[in-house]
């Protein structure tokens, strides 16, 4: 039955929502110390589900009121518009408004200095931050509550950050390559600074080196802007090699699209010639002919991460696990298949 609308959750609520006995529950909320440190993680994170309905711990102090302020600096395409998206949702659960900067034009705007100081804002998002670690550094130093999603470099300690699996998604992607016998497989990588193209590049090599097999230096290629454009350049530098790779893996699926143009171009079939695979399953990936194989990183479940994360910094919680990577998946679509024999 539904609680009636403005009624506050019971402890009752939460152990039902947990499936912990009620006296497990108490001891959390009253901040007993008898509790291990992963059944308190699932009381908090159903109190944060509760949000406003939850039932308050006990001597815990208000978190301090405001609004979220979310940074995209990027255009809110389907990859960060369904990171955005899922935060937007899930703070406003928690009865909070969102304040949006987003755009490549942000970018360009200096923000992090002064954000601790702008009236009505009790904390922030910051998705794939362009500045420097620095600033994030500065800006922790001002005891101005955060949270980084898919930080561009490595975040600092102390510095709370969510992310996908970079690595073992890619590891996961070129293990599936390497047992349909591919091992010349050209590597379509993303900007040289961004944190996840390294992870992904070390998980790629991971599973080549399972075989024996470095990855040669001809096959490797880096772009500024992981787009089409730009996954439709490299892989024509890689096709036109007098001895040009059995597959292609693109950073991302937009730049994987662009190989399977230039492959096209070429009179190239796929999966019968070339294989292509890409990252992030976004919709373009089930749009073209034949479907990508991909990675599936979880974007909206990151953002959701993150207002939980940011909420329990709000209400003053100690956060153990500041760094946290979420699962990817292999997802096996018609675009791969064996090594052709030449």
């Amino acid at each position: 039955m539904a609680r009636p609308a403005g009624t506050r959750a019971t402890v009752r609520d939460v152990a039902a929502e947990t499936g912990l006995s009620i006296a497990t529950v108490s001891r959390v909320l009253n901040g007993q110390a008898n509790v291990a440190p992963h059944t308190r993680d699932l009381v908090l994170r159903a109190v944060d589900r509760l949000g406003d309905q939850a039932p308050r711990r006990r001597g815990a102090p208000d978190a301090p009121a405001g609004d979220i302020y979310v940074r995209c600096p990027y255009l809110l395409t389907d990859y960060f518009g369904l990171i955005v998206s899922s935060i937007a949702e899930t703070i406003e659960l928690h009865g909070r408004q969102v304040i949006l900067g987003a755009g490549e034009t942000a970018q360009r705007t200096s923000v992090l200095p002064g954000l601790g100081d702008r009236p009505g804002i009790a904390g922030a998002i910051l998705i794939l931050p362009p500045e420097p670690a620095g600033e994030l550094v500065r800006l922790r130093d001002r005891h101005f509550p955060f949270v980084v999603i898919d930080p561009r470099t490595p975040p600092p300690r102390d510095i709370v950050a969510v992310s996908a699996a970079h690595f073992a998604g890619a590891r996961n992607l070129m293990a599936h390559l390497v047992e349909l016998g591919h091992r010349r497989v050209g590597i379509i990588g993303g900007p040289r600074d961004w944190l996840a193209s390294d992870a992904r590049l070390a998980g790629y090599a991971a599973s080549l080196a399972d075989v024996g097999v470095l990855p040669a230096a001809e096959l490797l290629r880096s772009v500024a802007e992981p787009n089409t454009e730009n996954g439709y350049r490299a892989a024509c530098e890689l096709l036109d090699l007098p001895d040009r790779p059995t597959a292609l893996v693109g950073f991302n699926d937009k730049m994987a699209v662009g190989a399977l143009c230039a492959a096209d171009q070429r009179g190239l079939t796929v999966p019968g010639d070339l294989s292509i695979a890409g990252f992030d399953d976004i919709d373009v990936s089930r749009a073209t002919r034949p479907m990508l194989t991909t990675v599936r990183q979880p974007l909206e479940e990151m953002g959701r991460m993150a207002v939980t994360l940011l909420m329990r910094l709000l209400d003053r919680h100690t956060l153990e696990a500041l760094h946290i990577s979420l699962g990817t998946e292999l997802i096996v679509r018609a675009s791969t298949g064996p090594v052709p024999v030449r």
